[in-house]
């Protein structure tokens, strides 16, 4: 990657000063926890504008643990500056992937609210989910039966889709996202008021600037291969990909500033990631219950499980975690010699007991876990448990 824009992009030179008047715009109304998300959110907008010269895009999540935190107006900022924005409160599947696939252009879907949605009174509205996963694909379509032959009939779905809302999401579509996780504003933290009618106009003149400058970067962005940071692959890459490529075009300091808040970004987003209950399960077991320890009775592991400090196991929907709930969520991880993770017989001093070996776990540990902290201490066995005869 380099600072200076090949000659064909020559004509490109007004970008990083529309970017920047973007990003200013974002400043007057909103407060983001950090710089990154500035420039994240600022790349996100012109990115919608070119949907068409990417192979994905990315979900843009504004997300917070209490209301009040700004996510409600981070959205109504960007809805002046997309393209055909679509506010999406409560809307179906139905409605949603008929929309993009409709007469009047593809719109850009902002769903406030989506909490819920994917909260956890709100079910599990399979239908939306799939949707908002299969369209941050180009590719994506939606299949349902059209008609009285009901006709099996596929539907475009992909499209730009920005949501806001309280906790977090469902893991696949945190994994499509660039995640801002929002606060409640200081008290030394001051904006300017955002009245739509006041302030409706300035963002829609700027999406216009945005759409009229992508028309002159189509050429430049369409079949890009941005340069990635460092340790950002796989699933970040393509999250990025399209984000990186618009500041590559447009040039000036967003190249490095794109670069610098998509690491930073994504080293958030792991570290807040604690991934699926399953791999949340076998890295606590690495972590904290089976550390220097090659063999541990079911009724132990349950016991360190239960009483780790903020871990999940000992309220799940009201009730702890018990053997048959770990032995299922385990028995769908599977050992070196390919077979299910399974309990199996201990001797202990007190006789046999059921219970499960670390080298049935290693090969999970290795593919599934994120790479180990710091060496921990495992929770002691409360004096009611058996010791081991090993």
């Amino acid at each position: 990657m380099s600072d200076t824009l090949p000659q064909e992009a020559s004509a490109l030179t007004d970008g990083a000063a529309l970017l920047n008047d973007v990003e200013a715009f974002h400043r007057r109304f909103n407060i983001f926890p950090t710089e990154a998300a500035y420039v994240a959110v600022a790349l996100w907008d012109a990115h919608a504008h070119l949907l068409d010269c990417f192979d994905s895009t990315p979900r843009l999540a504004f997300l917070s643990p209490e209301p009040g935190s700004g996510k409600s107006r981070a959205l109504e900022v960007v809805e002046t500056l997309v393209p055909r924005p679509m506010v999406a409160v409560n809307a179906s599947a139905a409605a949603l992937f008929r929309s993009v696939s409709g007469p009047d252009g593809r719109p850009t879907i902002l769903f406030d609210e989506i909490d819920t949605i994917f909260g956890p009174k709100a079910g599990d509205n399979e239908e939306l989910r799939g949707f908002i996963n299969a369209g941050h694909r180009r590719k994506g379509v939606t299949y349902r039966c059209v008609g009285d032959s009901q006709t099996v009939t596929p539907f475009p779905s992909y499209t730009a889709v920005a949501v806001a809302g309280l906790g977090s999401l469902p893991d696949t579509i945190l994994d499509r996202s660039i995640i801002i996780r929002m606060r409640r504003r200081a008290r030394n933290e001051k904006v300017e008021p955002f009245r739509a009618r006041l302030h409706e106009e300035e963002g829609n003149a700027l999406r216009d600037r945005l759409a009229a400058w992508a028309e002159q970067a189509r050429g430049w962005v369409m079949g890009a291969w941005p340069e990635m940071p460092a340790d950002v692959s796989d699933r970040p890459a393509d999250v990025w990909e399209s984000l990186l490529a618009i500041a590559d075009a447009a040039g000036g300091d967003w190249p490095k500033r794109a670069r610098e808040a998509c690491a930073a970004l994504v080293k958030a987003s792991r570290a807040n990631d604690k991934g699926s209950l399953g791999v949340r399960l076998l890295t606590d077991l690495r972590d904290h219950v089976m550390v220097g320890i090659d063999r541990l009775p079911t009724i132990a592991v349950l016991d360190r499980l239960n009483s780790l400090d903020d871990a999940p196991w000992a309220d799940l929907n009201g009730r702890p975690l018990d053997n048959r709930r770990l032995s299922k969520m385990l028995g769908e991880y599977m050992t070196a010699d390919n077979e299910p993770i399974g309990s199996r017989n201990i001797r202990t001093a007190g006789g046999v007991l059921k219970g499960f070996f670390a080298k049935d776990l290693e090969d999970a540990w290795a593919r599934y876990c994120p790479p180990p902290k710091a060496a921990t201490s495992a929770t002691p066995l409360q004096p009611s448990s058996e010791p081991l005869n090993l």
